[in-house]
């Protein structure tokens, strides 16, 4: 079985998950729910078969605490915004573990399970550079490349085609796949709730008893 190194790139600010301001949260519970989605994510990737290590990438002390509570490592975060983030995680994690493959997988995924991962990673050890688009076929949630292939990460708006167009194949993972529901919107949040893990759950509880 193919080596994983995961880098999951976690903002924790103020500024986290602000296309979710429609809700009827504050600055504080959007933060604690985008927290609650890393948590969930990183749960299940060190759950996941083959996943030996999950490098955590934040410039925020409360969500790096959290996090490697769960177990991942740490790694601050340089500044410049999201593929500066996972350039960083990606160096680094090739650094520590220059036998292992290297995949990034966004924060955003309360839904993901073991199982989800473990079936895209078999996937993805077939190929020098892959990704995973998400549900909408636009944007990404995971890249990945085998050991000593260069990954360079072109997240943003239209990501997916990026990702395709720098030569990475995108993975035939079923457009009902957890790993494919990126949260980013109010009506995300709405579909399929009680699918998520136990740390978004829970907060979404306690913004409704609130």
């Amino acid at each position: 079985m193919t080596e994983w190194i995961v880098v999951v790139p976690v903002k924790g600010s103020d500024l986290s998950k602000t296309r979710l301001a429609e809700l009827p949260a504050t600055v504080a519970e959007r933060r604690r729910l985008a927290l609650a989605f890393a948590l969930d994510t990183v749960e299940a990737l060190r759950a996941a078969a083959g996943v030996v290590e999950v490098l955590v990438v934040t410039g925020d002390p409360e969500s790096a605490d959290a996090l490697s509570r769960l177990g991942a490592s740490t790694l601050a975060d340089p500044g410049g915004g999201l593929n500066a983030a996972l350039t960083s995680g990606i160096a680094e994690a090739r650094r520590r573990r220059p036998a292992a493959a290297v995949a990034a997988i966004t924060a955003d995924l309360p839904a993901v399970t073991p199982r989800a991962i473990e079936a895209a990673l078999a996937l993805a050890a077939e190929h020098p550079r892959s990704f995973v688009p998400d549900a909408e076929g636009t944007g990404t949630t995971t890249i990945a490349a085998l050991p000593g292939v260069d990954l360079t990460p072109r997240f943003g708006v239209g990501s997916a085609l990026a990702h395709a167009e720098s030569g990475m194949i995108a993975l035939p993972v079923p457009s009902d796949s957890p790993l494919r529901r990126d949260v980013d919107t109010p009506a995300d949040l709405a579909v399929d709730a009680d699918s998520f893990g136990a740390h978004t759950r829970a907060e979404l509880q306690r913004g409704r008893t609130r």
